[in-house]
């Protein structure tokens, strides 16, 4: 008898909030304390109404665009409604009334044929466009360059299961299909996808794909761009299938070009993913490590050995401590306190979990680990997504919070924790706001691990420059200590100028190459990714 994923419905998100609406979050007795010690004890101004700026795009051009087929609207609420994504900065522009980045006009095609069409009109009248699906994007990635008209690219009307090849393993959606929904209609026919990132309820397949999304259940399943075995892919010149066999040396694989590139080179319209069968037992179980180091070097052990969990998950003091990550938080009656938690889950068959679960359990043990049976973990996964929708009720309290993520070599990773932790505490507390800053580590490999930062602090009357400058000491930091800008969240505009320093001349160069073959007008996402 298979176990199925517990069901999400899919949210559809306020704009400007980052939570879903039909169950909102409240803000706990420990997290209010912590707040009045941080000085946070004035909520924070009410929300401005926005202001949409008029549509730049004339009669003719919007009747090109509905003679394709797809709905074309200029209407406010829709525009207002595909402005930005999730973002704190975004958030903050939100509640300020600030509409300036709104697209002209909302286009919403309904096959990919109209997509096709889309494009080849946008083209030839130079109207930038913007693909939009779940809008879960934190990096600025729904932003683009506004020096000419922009249309927002409403994909979420192409969606579904397109076909299953269940002795393969691969599942074709088209690309705006949410992943609850991918999940359901997968289960229907006793497969998985497995693909769980805390932006679960609203992200999108394609989504996951351009931005190299990376979910919970990464050590177990993979990355999504691991998942994906193929890409449909709509550009100005045409439409290219990529993609032909589960690996090949057929020169280099064009997949690597398109996984990541925000829509910078083209629209993807399908997605080609491995799946699994739904697994027949899910175990998940917490441990108790005794501060961040020792936690992280179990993490590692576990990483570079052959047998692994499907999902490892660690937090540090303060996550542990503030967000009550800890036995007594999810109802245990014994437990030692304060230290770390870890989150360890199992899925498969039987004889699989039992056999990888003796030999976890075992290990971490041997690594200094105390058990904590499975009611922290349970905890941990019934609430996994619902974690990012306290920053609503965080900013009404008058909090600026925000989160970063990197990643780096296992030597390097302690080095790196402490030197953002320094950068961004530095730079908030320089402007009088002392801040907590949290982390903990859900992706590892058997060479690094991503780290993710949880920031909260007393917001400023301008929380924008505020963030602004902790964000910049943060992204400095990580190019000073040698670690990527990003290990999922994305470059977008935000992390474009830190990215372009990464990569470097040469390999800016190709990519602009790239983007002059497949968009020589540069119409595609103008501004996101490369300038």
């Amino acid at each position: 008898m298979t176990t199925s994923e517990t069901a999400v419905d899919v949210v559809d998100f306020t704009p400007g909030r980052w939570g879903n609406p039909n169950d909102p979050m409240h803000l706990s007795d420990s997290v209010i304390g912590a707040l009045t010690m941080l000085g946070i004890n004035e909520a924070a101004p009410a929300p401005v109404d926005l202001v949409i700026p008029a549509s730049r795009l004339d009669d003719a051009a919007l009747a090109d665009l509905a003679a394709t087929g797809a709905q074309v609207s200029t209407d406010d609420t829709l525009r207002a409604a595909r402005l930005r994504g999730f973002s704190t900065p975004d958030l903050l522009k939100f509640r300020a009334g600030d509409a300036s980045d709104a697209p002209d006009a909302v286009v919403a095609p309904t096959t990919a044929h109209q997509v096709a069409a889309v494009l080849a009109v946008c083209d030839a009248a130079g109207i930038g466009l913007s693909p939009y699906a779940g809008g879960t994007t934190v990096t600025g990635g729904l932003v683009p360059d506004r020096t000419r008209p922009i249309i927002s690219l409403d994909l979420r009307q192409l969606t579904g299961l397109i076909a299953l090849d269940e002795v393969s393993q691969i599942a074709t959606f088209a690309a705006g299909t949410r992943l609850p929904d991918a999940e359901r209609l997968l289960g229907e026919r006793g497969f998985e996808l497995g693909h769980f990132p805390q932006s679960y309820e609203g992200a999108t397949v394609g989504g996951c794909a351009v931005t190299r999304s990376a979910g919970q259940s990464s050590i177990g399943y993979g990355r999504f761009d691991e998942m994906v075995v193929g890409l449909t892919l709509a550009t100005p010149g045409g439409v290219a299938e990529i993609g032909t066999a589960p690996k090949s040396a057929a020169g280099p694989d064009l997949r690597q070009l398109i996984l990541g590139s925000e829509g910078a080179f083209g629209v993807v319209t399908q997605v080609r993913v491995h799946v699994h069968p739904v697994p027949a037992v899910r175990r998940f179980y917490g441990w108790h490590f005794p501060d961040f180091v020792a936690g992280a070097a179990a993490m590692r052990a576990l990483a570079q050995a052959s047998v692994k969990p499907t999902v490892l998950r660690l937090s540090d003091e303060a996550e542990t401590g503030l967000n009550l990550a800890n036995p007594s938080a999810a109802g245990s009656a014994s437990g030692p306190v304060g230290g770390c938690l870890m989150v360890v889950g199992f899925e498969g068959d039987q004889a699989d979990v039992e056999c990888r679960d003796a030999y976890v359990t075992a290990r971490l043990t041997e690594l200094g680990g105390t058990p904590l049976g499975t009611e922290p973990g349970e905890h941990w996964r019934e609430g996994r997504f619902r974690g990012p929708y306290l920053r609503d009720p965080l900013l009404d309290a008058g909090a600026l919070v925000e989160t970063l993520e990197t990643v780096t070599f296992w030597s390097n990773i302690d080095k790196l924790k402490a030197d953002v932790t320094a950068a961004v505490t530095g730079a908030l507390g320089e402007q009088g706001t002392p801040a907590v800053v949290m982390c903990h580590i859900s992706h590892v490999y058997p060479t690094g691990a991503s780290l993710y930062f949880t920031v909260i602090s007393n917001a400023l009357a301008d929380p924008l420059e505020q963030w602004g400058k902790a964000k910049a000491a943060a992204n400095a930091a990580i190019r000073a200590a040698g670690a990527s800008i990003t290990h999922h969240h994305a470059v977008g505009t935000d992390h474009r100028g830190t990215y372009l320093e990464e990569i470097g001349d040469v390999q800016v160069t190709a990519l602009r190459a790239v983007k002059n073959a497949l968009d020589p007008n540069g119409i595609l996402n103008p501004g996101i990714l490369l300038p």
